[in-house]
């Protein structure tokens, strides 16, 4: 059943709208059940860049900013895996850098899971054509790995 379960996480309330389902997942399952939970963050390698009427080339982050986020990428995700570990579940962080839907589905792959289970803005219309959404990208390159979607309440996106 679901032993390895990935829950990839962005260091926002609304990322975290999927840490309930799983608690409540994994609480429904056999005491035998020995579950280990991933939690993910993916960082983007490239820094945000906004100049006003210029296109200007995408930089990427130097090495010491990268380590310095991973470090605070794993931190969060150690604090936010708590709640999981005091229930006797193994929680390992892990980060990755690249693009968060092919990150996603990568580590899923690796760590051989049998479930993702991740939130999603619910966006549509021109909100998804703009933005894209990583969560149905994951969905489309999971393979055969069921993917538990959670549409964050209102009020989680407005942290």
């Amino acid at each position: 059943m679901y032993e390895k379960i990935i829950v990839p996480l962005d260091g926002s309330k609304l990322g975290e709208s999927a840490l309930p389902y799983v608690q409540d997942l994994i609480s429904k399952l056999s005491p035998e059940v020995k579950v280990d939970v991933t939690l993910l963050q993916v960082l983007s390698p490239l820094q945000p860049r906004t100049v006003s009427g210029y296109a200007v080339p995408d930089v990427t982050y130097t090495q010491n900013q990268t380590e310095e986020m991973k470090k605070k990428a794993i931190d969060y995700l150690t604090a936010t895996g708590e709640a999981l570990r005091s229930k006797g579940v193994t929680v390992t962080a892990k980060v990755a850098v690249g693009d968060a839907s092919e990150e996603i589905a990568k580590a899923a792959k690796e760590i051989d899971v049998d479930l993702i289970a991740m939130s999603t803005h619910g966006r549509s219309g021109i909100g998804r054509w703009a933005f894209g959404s990583v969560a149905d990208k994951v969905l489309r390159h999971s393979g055969k790995i069921p993917v538990l979607m959670v549409r964050a309440s209102g009020q989680a996106q407005k942290s």
